[in-house]
């Protein structure tokens, strides 16, 4: 699939409306899926549009994370590579001088969740599926969630979700903080995302962008995400990452006790 269609931008008023295109792979993040986000982020600025509304193509998914086809087999060294690549696109997408809001509709897992987090915030549809699944292939986020989700919900609360790889349904989400509105009917989810993109479009821009600066100078974290991109290099390079992702591919359970004798 060509480039330009990996990720549909669609015009409305002043909110372009992103569309992660891969319906059949639950939307999942490859290289360029992120390519394309991060221009197309970074070219609703150039246009003038007010706000960005980053949803996934069809029912089942917002985005089920990264491809695993392009980490199979991956040494550290092209590992780090290839995660602070994908950390830089959530950077572009959470440094982005007009808000970017997630409509979520079904799974945001790994990846996923965290161009999730990456988002000025969120919108929920009562069917969405929030996750780090990552520790159960032998693997750590490493697109920049180890330091952003703390952050959204506290350090015990992330630290389970990662730990256990456990699923933040929708509501749990709202209880935690993690969205500011209460979950949303899928039907209703974009219309709900547009109209709250279209308030904030009636706003001062210039405010706008001043808020959303002064919120992240308030909390970046430059040390952390490339602590994050070494550990997460080193977690993909080594057998236990090999043989959870073989699983993954192969639809069968991992067996983490061969590879650790």
């Amino acid at each position: 699939m060509a480039n330009e269609e990996v990720v549909l931008a669609e015009t409305r008023g002043a909110v372009r409306v992103l569309t992660i295109n891969r319906p059949n792979v639950y939307n999942a993040l490859n290289s360029s899926v992120l390519a394309r986000l991060s221009e197309l982020t970074t070219e609703a600025v150039g246009d003038g549009m007010r706000a960005v509304v980053l949803t996934g193509s069809g029912p089942r998914a917002f985005s089920a994370g990264a491809d695993l086809d392009e980490f199979a087999g991956l040494d550290a060294v092209t590992a780090q590579e290839r995660l602070s690549a994908g950390q830089r696109v959530m950077n572009t997408v959470e440094s982005c001088p007009i808000p970017v809001i997630a409509a979520v509709n079904g799974l945001a897992l790994g990846g996923g969740f965290e161009l999730v987090l990456a988002s000025t915030f969120p919108v929920l549809a009562t069917n969405a599926s929030l996750g780090l699944p990552e520790s159960g292939l032998g693997l750590i986020p490493g697109y920049g969630g180890t330091q952003r989700l703390p952050r959204a919900i506290g350090r015990a609360s992330a630290a389970y979700a990662m730990l256990t790889g456990d699923r933040i349904l929708a509501e749990r989400a709202y209880e935690l903080g993690l969205t500011p509105l209460p979950p949303v009917a899928p039907e209703e989810l974009l219309p709900t995302a547009l109209g709250v993109a279209e308030t904030i479009a009636s706003k001062g821009p210039r405010a706008q962008s001043a808020i959303l600066s002064a919120m992240r100078t308030a909390t970046a974290d430059a040390h952390g995400l490339a602590l994050e991109a070494n550990l997460g290099a080193i977690a993909t390079g080594s057998a236990e990452a090999a043989e959870g992702i073989a699983a993954f591919l192969e639809k069968r359970s991992p067996d983490f006790d061969q590879v650790s004798r």
